[in-house]
């Protein structure tokens, strides 16, 4: 079974923050060598294949930027 292919702009425009934050992170994580950084980059970069919604848009990028901020906080 194949799934419609959904063309909203409004995902698709949102989809362009969280990507590209994602792969300043990735970027930023492999020069410094820091692992939350670039799993945080991956992580941000992949689910918006997983997000099908403008809501599961946005509480995926925040809880994946929370997960990150709280590993730094925690030392890592």
């Amino acid at each position: 079974m194949y799934s419609t292919m959904t063309l909203d702009p409004t995902w698709i425009f949102l989809s362009l923050i969280p990507s590209g934050a994602g792969f300043v992170l990735f970027v930023y994580g492999k020069k410094q060598g820091r692992w939350p950084h670039m799993v945080a980059g991956l992580a941000l970069m992949g689910y918006l294949y997983l997000a099908t919604t403008v809501m599961s848009l946005t509480v995926g990028g925040v809880a994946i930027c929370g997960a990150l901020w709280l590993t730094l906080r925690m030392g890592y």
